[in-house]
C-alpha cells in the first residue's frame, strides 16, 4: 500500500504541476468537462509512465483508452479485475479527486 500511496503522490504532483510542453502546445481546453479530462488524460499518462502496464489486461487499458478517447464522458465501465489494475484504479480516483474531478469521474466499474 505505501507503493500505492506514493504513485498517487507522484501523479498528483504531475497534474498539479501542469501539462508537459507537448501537451501545452494543443488547443488548450475550453469546457470544465474538456478541463477534467485534460488533467485526468494527464494523470493516466504520468501513471503509465512511472508503473508501466505490467499486470494490466488488454481489455482494462482497452476499455480506459475507449474513456480518454471519448472525452471522458462514456459510461464507465472499466472493471479492474487484477491486484494491478485495481491499484492503478485506486491511483487514478485519488489523482482525479485532487485535479478538482469526483471520485465519480473514473470510468472504473464492475457491472456484472
Amino acid at each position: 500500500m505505501k507503493f500505492v500511496a506514493a504513485l498517487a503522490a507522484l501523479v498528483t504532483c504531475a497534474v498539479s504541476a501542469g501539462a508537459p510542453p507537448a501537451v501545452a502546445q494543443e488547443r488548450q481546453p475550453q469546457s470544465w468537462p474538456e478541463v477534467k479530462c485534460a488533467r485526468y488524460k494527464t494523470a493516466w499518462a504520468e501513471a503509465l509512465s512511472r508503473r508501466g502496464t505490467r499486470g494490466l489486461g488488454r481489455e482494462f487499458l482497452d476499455r480506459h483508452e475507449a474513456f480518454i478517447a471519448s472525452g471522458c464522458t462514456t459510461k464507465a465501465d472499466v472493471c479492474p479485475r487484477s491486484e494491478e489494475e485495481l491499484a492503478l484504479a485506486n491511483i487514478m480516483v485519488v489523482a482525479a479527486m485532487n485535479a478538482g474531478t469526483a471520485s465519480t469521474f473514473p470510468p472504473f466499474a464492475c457491472r456484472k
